[in-house]
């Protein structure tokens, strides 16, 4: 890729960025809601290890840490979506996509420049208050070494593109379907209960807490919460996260392809 085009989708990013900062009183209302919802979940979990402590190996510190996280992670992962899906969904829809996939960019890495910088926008800007909150008000396991910390935004980085990638490829889902919507609202489902935004993924048992961790949801939140707690081991994190990016990454521009051929056909 040459500099001009790196300056390119940087700038993109950029723009992604400033699209949503421009949304101040969403953002307030986000962080609020995030930090009352981080209250509630935090006293269930409370009720809940004092009755199973060390549930899913975690202490009771280690939860409410885990809580607090995945408020902070939620809209940065785009865990029950409001990222760029629908609209590029819509632009299919309409047939605006074909004059997407003339431009002299790629399709895919134009959206994930500006998805990224929708989500380092929501990890600073509904992220950071809501955790600040929660370690006031609540007894909280944060690492002090600077490293662990590093290997976390890591972590959360590899998330942000896995969360993309499975979005792009469901986006593109809507060239075949007549309605992208039903498919975008059972990820939003499966996502919430496969990512850690219910409980930790290391309370469910057996085969089913195996099928759970292996699946790309969890390297969204369940993988950085896991490093900053110091429960996983960081080379064998980011080996489960590339994976997964690198996967979905690849499918994407498979049906990338086979949409532009179909555009193609049509066109002509």
């Amino acid at each position: 890729m040459s500099v001009g085009s790196w300056r390119l989708y940087a700038a993109v990013a950029a723009g992604g960025f400033r699209r949503y900062a421009t949304y101040r009183a969403a953002t307030l209302a986000g962080v609020f809601t995030n930090t009352v919802f981080g209250v509630i979940l935090a006293y269930t979990y409370i009720a809940l290890w004092d009755e199973r402590p060390h549930l899913g190996g975690y202490d009771q510190s280690q939860a409410l840490t885990f809580v607090w996280l995945g408020q902070a992670l939620l809209m940065t992962m785009c865990v029950m979506g409001a990222g760029f899906e629908e609209e590029l969904i819509e632009r299919i829809r309409t047939g605006d996509i074909a004059i997407d996939l003339y431009r002299p960019a790629d399709l895919q890495l134009w959206w994930l420049a500006q998805d990224m910088g929708r989500a380092l926008f929501h990890l600073l800007g509904r992220g950071v208050i809501p955790v600040a909150f929660g370690a006031w008000a609540f007894d909280l396991a944060f690492p002090a070494s600077a490293l662990t910390w590093l290997q976390f935004l890591v972590a959360v980085a590899l998330g942000m593109v896995v969360s993309y990638s499975f979005r792009f490829l469901l986006a593109l889902a809507a060239f075949w379907l007549l309605d992208g919507a039903g498919i975008i609202q059972m990820a939003w489902l499966a996502g919430v209960f496969c990512s850690g935004m219910v409980l930790p993924l290391n309370v469910f048992p057996g085969l089913l807490g195996e099928v759970i961790r292996a699946l790309p949801w969890a390297a969204l939140i369940q993988a950085p919460a896991d490093i900053l707690l110091g429960e996983a081991d960081a080379v064998s994190t980011y080996a489960f996260q590339a994976g997964w990016a690198v996967a979905l990454l690849a499918a994407g521009r498979v049906l990338q392809a086979a949409a532009t051929r179909r555009v193609v056909v049509q066109g002509g």
